[in-house]
């Protein structure tokens, strides 16, 4: 039974020579569990399944399953902003074995509170997986309301809400109105411990890509009831969040596996390298953090 709670990581997708590195994959799925993560979302925005093909996109998680092989649950991302193709998307993650599947909200469309309502409905009712909702106006210009995620939380396999509008007053109202067993979990590093104080469920992280260790202690400590030390960690990772952000997400965090040297520094177009000023202010982080 799958259950949306904890720290779970929102992982990277490494290339090399244009192609899945999968060797290098693998190795940072290992790393992650052995860090203690919850959980492991590939194919998100991090992991840039929007420029992967349906061949890569299946391969991609059925190496995360492979390799997590039932230890923590893996959460495939399957979303864009055509309702019958993240259908599809949705099928081949659980033709691959995903335990469920994370669905952002349609973007450019810019739907109505109806429109969306249909369209996670539509996905819910054609797929027989749990579903998990992915609330981010910033990049999708489209907000889901606490009444649509609340009216959504009534149909038994939409399971919860990676919630990135920013706002507490937002998640209150969700956490307050959804169902029963309905769960919250941040979608932003720097709210994961606030969201949690208000009765979220845990997050799913960037950071965690190159701190897994501290990210997933951070979740432990605040469950249990060591509030100074889940505090302590958050004012810790606090610039390392904001570093993750100098440039569009996932530019920062494959520059800091690459400086740590994990993964190639390889980026699919649009997305391209890092700036050097924004790289320079990325390695002070990093080497204050004592990780390069």
């Amino acid at each position: 039974m799958f259950e949306l709670k904890g720290a779970m990581t929102a992982i990277v997708t490494p290339f090399k020579n244009s192609e899945l590195d999968e060797d290098t994959f693998r190795a940072l799925i290992k790393r992650q569990i052995k860090a203690g993560i919850d959980g492991l979302v590939p194919c998100g925005t991090t992991g840039e399944a929007a420029t992967m093909d349906l061949d890569e996109y299946e391969r991609v998680i059925g190496i995360a399953v492979d390799e997590c092989n039932g230890k923590i649950p893996v959460l495939a991302g399957a979303g864009t902003n055509n309702t019958k193709k993240v259908v599809e998307l949705a099928k081949i993650a659980k033709s691959a074995g995903a335990d469920a599947i994370l669905s952002v909200a349609p973007y450019y469309n810019k739907p109505t509170q109806e429109g969306l309502y249909q369209h996670y409905k539509t996905i819910a009712e054609s797929v027989d997986l749990p579903l998990v909702l992915y609330n981010v106006p910033g990049r999708t210009s489209v907000n889901i309301l606490p009444q649509t995620v609340i009216k959504l939380s009534e149909i038994d396999n939409i399971v919860g809400i990676k919630e990135a509008s920013g706002s507490l007053n937002q998640a209150s109202e969700i956490i307050e109105g959804a169902s029963e067993g309905f769960s919250v979990i941040s979608g932003d590093d720097f709210l994961a411990l606030p969201m949690m104080a208000i009765g979220g469920n845990g997050v799913i992280s960037v950071t965690s890509n190159v701190v897994p260790e501290l990210v997933a202690r951070q979740y432990d400590a605040f469950v249990e009831g060591n509030l100074d030390e889940a505090m302590g960690l958050h004012h810790k990772l606090f610039k390392l969040h904001q570093a993750m952000f100098y440039e569009t997400n996932p530019i920062p965090v494959k520059t800091a596996l690459a400086l740590m040297g994990l993964i190639e520094e390889e980026f699919r177009l649009p997305l391209c390298e890092m700036s050097d000023q924004n790289k320079e202010k990325l390695k002070l982080v990093l080497k204050n953090m004592s990780l390069i």
